[in-house]
């Protein structure tokens, strides 16, 4: 898997100020969940313009993960050009993973309802237990029945796409995880991205967050909301093997601009 991994070409649609800190926190973060060299990542900001579709043939895989300022459910002036690019991502049948924010974005473009429900917001470690479909899936199947996962959002996928098979749930939220049976894509409302440490320097950076949604503070949160996510942290590299499986199907190591391989 880390031949087949390290030979991919990635790129990051990325929905975060300037200024934020976690601009390129999450680059390592898909980088050490891949198992790859940062070099291997490229970044789009989707708050500026959309990328070609041109542009996305450079790559094999194209992901998506949270945003620490913007709301699918609000909306903004540049999201329907970012939401077309994900309906485009679908069409062209692009590999694809989004976790948090991307979940959420892949929803709504693809025709599933986002809504903002306090009473619903999840922020720390949670169980998430796989559906029938779920334990099914070529993905998701191989994982426990119900794994530990970390997570931080208000905004909530309240109805799934139009054919989007339900993969996991949580005691709070039913749509924690999708996908569709001819489409490489996967989402999740999760971070499979994250450890432990990778998601408490995410959530200081958004300290409001914490007593907002878990009534205690930072340090409170850390003791008590966070842990370690084993299960949670294979699912990307799954997918990998799901979408290209042996790496000698791969074409070897293009440059950052080269075509990916015809698939």
């Amino acid at each position: 898997m880390t031949a087949l991994s390290r030979s991919l070409r990635y790129l990051l649609l990325q929905v975060r100020n300037a200024d934020d800190p976690m601009r390129q926190q999450e680059v390592h973060c898909f980088a050490r969940a891949f198992d790859c060299d940062v070099s291997r990542i490229d970044v789009f900001d989707l708050l500026s313009g959309v990328p070609s579709l041109e542009y996305l043939s450079h790559f094999d895989v194209v992901v998506l993960g949270g945003s620490g300022d913007y709301s699918v459910a609000e909306g903004g002036p540049w999201l329907p050009a970012a939401l077309a690019t994900m309906q485009e991502l679908f069409d062209i049948s692009k590999p694809t993973f989004a976790s948090c924010w991307g979940f959420q974005a892949m929803a709504k473009a693809l025709g599933g309802e986002v809504v903002t429900d306090m009473r619903r917001a999840e922020l720390g470690a949670i169980r998430i237990e796989l559906t029938q479909a779920g334990k099914r899936d070529p993905v998701f199947g191989q994982l426990e029945g119900a794994f530990i996962a970390s997570m931080g959002h208000q905004d909530i996928v309240e109805h799934l796409p139009p054919n989007a098979i339900l993969l996991a749930s949580s005691d709070t939220v039913e749509n924690q995880a999708f996908c569709f049976a001819d489409k490489p894509i996967y989402c999740t409302q999760f971070h499979p991205e994250l450890d432990r440490q990778s998601f408490l320097q995410r959530v200081a950076a958004y300290p409001q967050y914490v007593y907002k949604i878990a009534g205690m503070s930072l340090e409170d949160f850390a003791r008590e909301r966070c842990q370690e996510t084993p299960v949670a942290a294979t699912i990307l590299l799954r997918f990998l093997e799901h979408c290209f499986g042996e790496p000698e199907t791969l074409s070897r190591d293009a440059e950052p601009g080269e075509p990916a391989s015809d698939r």
